[in-house]
């Protein structure tokens, strides 16, 4: 991983949109800072466009696709997206409220399967894994489970191993980020689920333009974006999960989680055009 700043002017002016992890990348004991929040606002106000891509539900995630300052959210480590149509309706209270459009990747049908066969799994692991908890926001999620690890309870890297084994054994996808271990049935991941954001959104080639996007993440939930993007960056907690990560993010803010982020911004924005 490089210093943030070798990373070139010519690279940097490149840059048209930013995929973004949200938490422990925008985020800071769970809640966005100021300064993250005024860096995507920035990136927005130069025309830049900005993605965030998380392991977090789709529940959890819809208020701040309507009121962060960002084109999509996708939810559920590619699943699900997000947009806020900025077009407004009539609620039945009578209030006026943005419409905020929402995609699957997957069919309805193999949706309510899966999600049956994902309550089997949560309350297997429960049993067998002393310690374990759902996450708290799983009441939000409609494609995948997660359970806790460092968000609310803390477990030990054998216990999340142990996780992650009973899930793919198991036919699921299994990924470890800051704080859960996330578990789905299905092939979308986060470069998945951004390359099919991008088409939907803009029915545009992602691959065609990669060196024209930028991604930073945190986690080792990250690390297939990290591999996928040529310009990929880790704020500086990524550090944490180093030793675990196949894939690093090439270059690595001195700032950690949403100051991380802001630096980051600050760096795309030094090299937009005027």
């Amino acid at each position: 991983m490089q210093p943030l700043n070798t990373w070139s002017w010519q690279a940097r002016s490149r840059i048209k949109g930013v995929f973004t992890d949200i938490d422990d990348t925008l985020t800071t004991d769970g809640a966005i800072t100021p300064d993250a929040l005024a860096a995507l606002g920035d990136l927005k106000a130069r025309g830049l466009t900005v993605i965030a891509i998380t392991g977090r539900p789709v529940g959890w995630s819809e208020p701040f696709a309507l009121h962060w300052p960002v084109d999509a959210i996708v939810a559920e480590n590619g699943a699900v997206l997000l947009q806020n149509s900025h077009q407004k309706v009539l609620r039945a209270n009578g209030d006026n409220g943005d419409l905020l459009l929402k995609s699957y990747q997957q069919s309805d049908a193999i949706r309510v399967t899966n999600f049956a066969r994902m309550q089997q799994m949560g309350q297997r692991i429960l049993q067998e894994v002393p310690g374990t908890l759902l996450a708290r926001d799983s009441a939000g999620r409609e494609t995948d489970m997660a359970i806790d690890h460092s968000e609310f309870t803390h477990l030990p890297p054998e216990k999340i191993a142990r996780v992650v084994a009973i899930m793919q054994a198991e036919g699921m996808t299994a990924t470890v980020s800051s704080i859960h271990i996330n578990g789905w049935f299905g092939e979308h991941n986060k470069p998945v689920g951004a390359r099919w954001a991008v088409r939907q959104l803009f029915e545009r080639d992602l691959d065609a333009e990669m060196d024209r996007w930028v991604f930073v993440g945190d986690s080792t939930n990250d690390q297939l974006m990290f591999e996928a993007f040529p310009n990929s960056v880790g704020v500086a907690n990524v550090r944490r999960f180093e030793a675990q990560l196949v894939h690093l993010p090439r270059y690595i803010t001195e700032g950690a989680r949403g100051a991380g982020f802001a630096e980051l911004a600050r760096a795309v924005l030094s090299a937009q055009p005027a």
